[in-house]
């Protein structure tokens, strides 16, 4: 797996906040009328007849990944053509929200994060296409979790999931045998804050590395519990859940297992030399270790995430995005079909995995033998066979339009138990105080 993991996948963390927020703030409204427009007259078969010329945005590996395809797009459909814009991630969530602010300007086709994208639908109501006769039928092929992100109320459809991130436990393989920890043994959050004690005896290591600018694993741990920081439309952050999982983390600062390094940088570096043994994360880091770390190879390896409990869910999700169609698109039909194309065939979802290491919603992709070849990196383990075994179990949760001031709100709480030692009951009743103020919404119960 070759990826290299960009703040398209980082910004789920929480390392990017500043270009989410410019979405939570942005007034309800978009082109189009006073409901999503669909996207009609696209029948099977009709693919075939779509004709001129679409603009797709995206970035970094997304956008290399589909000039490839492109020009496979335009050769089966003679008189298109497809211009793929590498808008860089920096600017492109401001891009967006300025075209749908104005309701004109936008590609035909747009890049958006999974978790973003029901911040757009949210507070743009009629800014995109409904796809819904056309793309729903593929609900029960993709990651459910992915196709919650891009469904909004009565099942309505406004995006096709692309690539995800699921989650598992990436270890130092040379220092859980100095340690004499059976990585297997990993079963739950319990079994892992001992084995951390454990190593850091006998090796000096940490068992992690957070970032103290953001709100850490706290996300995957939710959604590995079945929510996110809201349910059902309430404020969830103060639930049983949400103070298991930050007490956890508050447990590992405390016996001294976290070491704090600051942003994506400072996680390379701080793993590369061996400053942590373990990185709960997704999928995705592969690319990191094998593109950034060469000199490390055979020394690390994968197990599911541990679990609340034994029998608990042991994976989660960080990353990954979706295709959508704004409403102010020129040539829909042509956008749906390059859509359609792109990411509900086996092929070329296997393809992107293969050359750009984007790791497939599209379940069927999962089944391909490619998945189970042995990685020399990873001492000879089958490490995309782990994972596409647990994308099938990732829980879906709720993304709002809300989200980014949900997370500046819990930032700032995990910063108070892990950094200034407050409880986490507390801080989490005062964050749900706060964010039900901040966005009218009830707390759930």
């Amino acid at each position: 797996m070759s990826t290299r993991p960009t703040r398209r996948v980082v910004l789920t963390t929480g390392l990017a906040v500043a270009a989410s927020s410019l979405v939570s703030g942005c007034a309800m409204g978009g082109a189009g009328g006073t409901g999503a427009r669909d996207i009609s007259g696209e029948e099977d078969g009709e693919a075939d007849k779509v004709s001129g010329k679409i603009a797709v945005w995206s970035w970094d590996v997304a956008a290399k990944a589909m000039k490839r395809l492109a020009r496979t797009f335009e050769q089966q459909h003679p008189g298109t053509t497809v211009d793929i814009v590498d808008i860089g991630y920096d600017n492109a969530y401001d891009k967006i929200t300025v075209g749908l602010r104005g309701g004109s300007g936008l590609a035909d086709v747009l890049t958006v994060e999974g978790s973003h994208m029901p911040r757009y639908t949210g507070n743009f109501p009629s800014g995109f296409y409904d796809m819904t006769s056309l793309g729903g039928r593929y609900g029960g092929e993709f990651d459910r979790a992915a196709w919650r992100t891009v469904t909004g109320k009565g099942g309505a459809v406004f995006a096709l999931p692309w690539d995800i991130g699921p989650c598992a436990l990436y270890y130092r393989t040379d220092h859980f045998r100095a340690a004499g920890v059976d990585p297997k043994s990993l079963l739950t959050w319990d079994d892992y804050v001992r084995a951390g004690v454990r190593i850091k005896e006998v090796t000096g290591r940490k068992l992690l590395i957070m970032d103290s600018t953001d709100a850490g694993i706290l996300p995957m741990l939710l959604q590995q519990q079945g929510q996110s920081y809201f349910k059902g439309g309430r404020v969830a952050v103060d639930t049983p859940e949400a103070v298991r999982a930050l007490t956890l983390m508050k447990t590992l600062h405390d016996k001294g297992l976290v070491d704090y390094e600051k942003g994506w940088d400072g996680l390379v570096t701080g793993i590369k030399e061996g400053k942590a043994t373990t990185t709960p994360t997704a999928a995705w880091w592969s690319g990191t270790l094998t593109d950034e770390m060469p000199e490390l190879s055979g020394r690390f390896q994968v197990v599911p995430l541990p679990g609340f409990t034994a029998d608990a869910i042991r994976t989660s999700n960080i990353g990954g995005s979706t295709l959508c169609v704004p409403a102010q698109s020129k040539n829909p039909r042509l956008a749906w079909a390059f859509i359609q194309f792109l990411l509900t065939g086996k092929a070329n979802q296997v393809s992107m995995l293969k050359r750009e290491g984007l790791f497939p919603a599209y379940l069927p992709a999962l089944d391909d033998p490619y998945l189970s070849v042995k990685q020399e990196y990873f001492g000879g383990q089958a490490t995309l066979d782990v994972f596409a075994r647990l994308a099938r179990n990732i829980l879906p949760v709720e993304n709002n339009k809300d989200d980014a001031k949900a997370t500046d709100i819990m930032i700032s709480a995990v910063n108070g138990v892990m950094l200034r030692g407050k409880d986490p009951r507390a801080v989490l009743n005062s964050a749900a105080r706060q964010l039900a103020t901040a966005t009218g919404r009830e707390r759930a119960k």
